[in-house]
């Protein structure tokens, strides 16, 4: 967990760091009976089966904007408020997402290999592809596909998007279907919550539709995307290239993925500045401050809306 939760949970309630005990389970076992709110994140699975392990359980905070390795339907069920943290991040990770667009488009971490491996010398880094004409189609036109789509219209791009219904308030035009989202752009930037509903997502049919001077751009959780799918669609080239900050099992990375050149790959740092870590890190604690105090909490997530008071338990948290 990020420091500024750790040192701001420290000095307003008895915080207990599993990480740091000899033996986390039994720790575990000998506070449980006690536990009103729990942290947690870098996708660490809260399941049912975890979280019915706190009888007093009223709060989970969750580090980061993607709660799907929480069981949020589980939550609530049984009366526990789940937070994330939405809105401060917004501005980092789409930053990353133009980031990818340009360095797989213009193929720029190949060029700086070229050049650090000494191959300048002996010839030119071939020429690469161009923004210029292409449409950029967002899966997921939420707060931060918004601020994508922003940062793409300054790049001069056409921006089309796909979601689970038309959005009245944007100007942008509205594909029905996945497929025809695909057929329709030349950039598929995903960034669209993870989850069971849309687990591969973006599966063979889709990377068909996206077509030879296709690119996938994931900024969002990698189970969204079929990665076998992407593999053999980046092998026959039937697209022309990818840019992923998240891969189905982190931290681990598909082999086959490292061994192709026309894909950008990033250790899931879509958020990872210092400034923006903070302001996550500040939501969680705030939001189980708010639990501390019998305050509504700051960003609940839509499964578990405020009901004006946390579950009621005996004793004190």
């Amino acid at each position: 967990m990020a420091p500024l939760v750790v040192e701001g949970l420290a000095r307003a309630t008895d915080l207990v760091k599993l990480w740091e005990a000899a033996d986390p389970e039994a720790a575990l076992a000998g506070v449980a009976g006690d536990v009103g709110a729990i942290a947690v994140g870098g996708h660490v699975r809260a399941d049912g089966a975890f979280l019915e392990r706190f009888p007093k359980l009223q709060l989970v905070a969750n580090f980061g904007v993607g709660y799907d390795a929480i069981d949020a339907a589980w939550a609530e069920a049984h009366g526990v408020v789940v937070t994330n943290t939405p809105g401060v991040l917004d501005e980092e990770v789409a930053d990353t997402a133009l980031g990818l667009v340009l360095a797989t488009v213009r193929q720029l971490p190949a060029a700086e290999r070229h050049l650090r491996a000494g191959k300048w010398i002996d010839g030119a880094f071939p020429l690469s592809h161009t923004l210029r004409g292409r449409t950029m189609g967002i899966l997921g036109l939420g707060r931060i596909g918004k601020a994508v789509a922003k940062r793409a219209e300054a790049f001069g791009l056409t921006v089309i998007y796909h979601g689970r219904r038309q959005q009245q308030d944007v100007s942008y035009r509205y594909c029905p279907t996945l497929v025809g989202l695909a057929e329709a752009c030349d950039i598929l930037v995903v960034i669209t919550p993870g989850g069971a509903e849309t687990r591969n997502l973006v599966d063979a049919e889709v990377l068909k539709a996206l077509g030879p001077t296709g690119i996938l751009i994931n900024v969002a959780r990698g189970s969204v995307v079929d990665e076998d799918a992407l593999v053999e669609a980046l092998r026959s080239k039937t697209i022309l290239g990818a840019g992923l900050d998240v891969f189905a099992e982190e931290p681990k990375v598909p082999p086959a993925l490292l061994d192709l050149d026309h894909v950008v790959l990033l250790p899931h740092v879509g958020s990872a500045s210092h400034h923006t870590r903070d302001a996550m890190g500040q939501l969680v604690v705030d939001n189980i401050l708010c639990w501390q105090a019998d305050r509504p909490p700051l960003t609940p997530v839509a499964e578990t809306p405020w009901q004006g008071r946390y579950k009621a338990m005996a004793g004190t948290p």
